[in-house]
Order: C-alpha cells, then structure tokens, then sequence
C-alpha cells in the first residue's frame, strides 16, 4: 500500500485553526487511512492508502477537515517516492557554505507559470536564494524567515499557486518516517 504525505498549511499558529494531533491522526483514520502518524504541530501527517491520484486524495482530506474541525484547511500532499526526491533534489545541498539550518522547502499545489516564476525571482533579494523545481520551491534564507525578503510578500499571491513551507530539518524527518513505514 503506498505511503502519503499530507501537509496542512497554516494550523497551529497563532489562535486560530487549532487542532490537537490526536484528533487530527483520528480524522485521517475515519477516512480509512492506516498506520496514521503525525509529526510536530504544524500539521504533517503520513499514511497509507490505496493508491489514489493527489489531487483527489487532497479534496478528500480537505472536505473531512472542514467536516471534523468546522474551518477550511488547504492540504498539499505527496508520496513517500516525491518527499525522497524532494530531499535528494536540494540544489543547496551541493554549495559551499550552506547552513543546513536555513533551508525551507515550499511545497506548491501545481507547477507554477513561467510568468510566476520570474516574479518570485525579482521578489528574491540577496542573500536569500529561491530555486523552483517542478512543485517543491527551495529556499535559502541566511537571514531567517522573518528576515526573508521573500517572507515579505505572499508566496502564494506571487506563484499563483497554494504553498506551505516546512524547514529542511521537519522535510527530513518525514522523509525518514516515511522510510520507516516501508
């Protein structure tokens, strides 16, 4: 049975959309996922499930959370095969100096248009570096999020497409989840 990832965007911080890992791990076995694990609070969650096209798998996901927790959550989901190439495609990795600390990686619903792309390049300031690869956006932000030039606009509203972000460290660790449930 295939291994899924799927990642809530913008739960769990600040006061709104809260929702506890447990019942969050109970809504994605009600949809008759199994072996259900969740990682950290920001909404990562792998599981298997008969094989099923992302797009349709993610409406599935986002009709329960609506029905279980009463608000809309946008879901970005992948295979356990696209996080392991999401990890080995890292074009920061092979640089020389990289703080491993300081890379993200966004993960977007659909591939961007070229036309978006050159967009989030402008919005892209020195020392922060962004590098699109299909739908994973990878980041270097030497300064920290909060310090990103690219933080300072909406990815979303610049790619045209949905995005949540996970640091390099969280990326790893569901990929090594992901690794383990095999």
């Amino acid at each position: 049975m295939p291994i899924y990832i799927s990642m809530l965007r913008g739960i769990n911080v600040g006061a709104h959309k809260r929702i506890k890992m447990e019942q969050l791990r109970t809504s994605f076995e009600g949809l008759g996922f199994e072996e259900v694990k969740t990682y950290i609070q920001s909404g990562n969650v792998i599981f298997k499930t008969a094989k099923v096209s992302e797009p349709v798998l993610t409406r599935r996901i986002e009709k329960k959370l609506l029905e279980d927790f009463g608000f809309p959550v946008s879901v970005i989901s992948r295979t356990a095969n696209e996080m392991a190439k999401a990890v080995q495609n890292n074009p920061f990795l092979k640089g020389s100096g990289i703080d491993a600390e300081k890379l993200h990686v966004a993960f977007l619903s659909d591939v961007p248009a070229p036309s978006a792309l050159q967009k989030c390049e402008t919005l892209t300031i020195a020392p922060d570096q962004a590098y699109c690869c299909g739908t994973e956006l990878y980041l270097y932000l030497p300064s920290g999020v909060s310090g990103s030039s690219l933080m300072k606009s909406s990815l979303d509203r610049a790619l045209g497409v949905i995005t949540t972000m996970r640091n390099w460290r969280t990326v790893n660790a569901i990929h090594q989840m992901c690794v383990e449930c095999r």
